[in-house]
């Protein structure tokens, strides 16, 4: 019985720390140009660990999951956080005012949390990635 309620605890306190380990996406500001175009800031927070453990990218999503930008972390940033990269020149198209952005590390792939924005109101709200999902 012992050995059971320690694994049970062991088992817990992993599955903590690989959440805890993904991703958090701190703020997000977006601007449109003259030229109707869009520019995402986004500070990310993660505890970047070196090469073989860090944020590596983030994405700007349509709610049918369609990746509308990209933007690519080259390097830890180990001691640099929370950072904050942009990306600019970003089509979206006229009809479209909720986008979503979401980040991954170099481990656990995409962060369960994502960041929904309203491009209109530059109001943000978090929701899960599985309610991402459904809205396929």
């Amino acid at each position: 019985m012992k050995i059971t309620i320690l694994s049970l605890i062991l088992l817990l306190s992993i599955s903590t720390v690989a959440t805890a380990n993904e991703v958090d996406i701190v703020d997000v500001k977006a601007h449109q140009s003259s030229d109707k175009s869009w520019s995402f800031d986004v500070t990310l927070k993660h505890a970047d660990e070196g090469w073989d453990h860090y944020a590596n990218e983030w994405q700007v999503l349509a709610a049918d999951s369609k990746i509308l930008a990209t933007r690519t972390l080259y390097h830890p940033h180990v001691n640099e956080q929370p950072f904050t990269r942009n990306t600019t020149g970003v089509k979206i198209p006229d009809d479209m005012n909720i986008v979503y952005i979401i980040a991954k590390d170099t481990v656990h792939g995409l962060s369960s949390k994502v960041t929904e924005i309203n491009l209109q109101t530059n109001e943000r709200k978090s929701i899960t990635l599985d309610e991402l999902r459904k809205m396929k």
